[in-house]
């Protein structure tokens, strides 16, 4: 199969998934469901992707093993965060608007907009399997991009959650491990990964150069839409010391702290203030 007939048959399959997600989601009233679908949604494409093409080679099949250990790894830790503790807010407070027509609005905004977006992210995984490069000195660069991103991402989750789940910590802030030298370890993960993917890609053919509108559109949600931006909007309007931490800690791109800035709270007890759970 060509990569344009690829490119339809992952929007079909897609789709599906979402409308299936959709429907699931009225049932239960839970339109949270689909943060735990988002990477699984990757390995979906990743699989169909490669399976449907004519003779994908070992790149093709090392790069879907990668996205499948990502994706399932992702879709279990936010299985295990959120399954049992109700509706993530963000989604009841759209839901609860008044006026809005909630099972629409989600189809459209949420599933729907997910799901383009996981199309479009995804273009670099779509074509990779109709490309006959071999290994090569950007390949390894590649999959080393992604091995460094999936630490960051399991091991600031991990840090994350351990952290929350000391009772003695509530009201404090994770400044220690990774989230010393950056505020989002995970979202910095993903960063790599999606870059990861796309190295794999052009080391299989440079022509592929153009689906970096993929990783780019991943980098600009990471950071300006439904990431770093957005979640840290919501957090200083509820925790106003946070700002201490926003102004000694790298807010992306790990980095030394900053040693001009010192938490008052640190002075007197040694701990700083809350991390929020991180959102999909």
């Amino acid at each position: 199969m060509e990569f344009p007939s690829l490119l339809l048959v992952n929007a079909v399959t897609i789709a599906g998934c979402m409308l299936a997600l959709w429907l699931l989601s009225l049932w239960l009233k839970d339109a949270s469901i689909v943060d735990i679908f988002w990477g699984l949604g990757f390995v979906v494409v990743a699989w169909v992707s490669t399976l449907c093409a004519a003779s994908p080679g070992t790149l093709a099949w090392l790069t879907t093993i990668l996205v499948t250990i990502w994706g399932c790894r992702l879709a279990g830790y936010l299985a295990w965060r959120n399954l049992g503790h109700g509706e993530d807010k963000r989604y009841t407070e759209m839901r609860n608007k008044p006026g809005r027509n909630f099972a629409l609005f989600s189809l459209v905004v949420v599933f729907g907009l997910q799901g383009t977006i996981m199309w479009i992210v995804s273009l670099p995984l779509q074509i990779l399997p109709t490309l006959s490069g071999s290994f090569s000195a950007i390949s390894a660069i590649g999959i080393a991009c992604w091995a460094i991103g999936l630490t960051f991402e399991a091991v600031g989750d991990y840090q994350l959650a351990r952290f929350k789940a000391n009772a003695s910590q509530q009201g404090e802030v994770l400044d220690q491990g990774l989230w010393r030298y950056t505020r989002h370890p995970n979202y910095f993960g993903d960063f790599l990964i999606w870059w990861g993917y796309y190295l794999l890609a052009i080391s299989a053919d440079s022509g592929a150069w153009w689906t970096a509108v993929g990783p780019a559109l991943m980098s600009f949600c990471l950071l300006y839409f439904s990431g770093v931006a957005h979640l840290e909007q919501h957090i200083q309007t509820r925790r106003p010391a946070y700002a201490d931490y926003i102004r000694r800690t790298s807010p992306f791109f790990p980095w030394p702290p900053s040693p001009q800035q010192t938490s008052s709270i640190e002075s007197s007890s040694g701990s700083a203030h809350p991390q929020e759970p991180r959102p999909s």
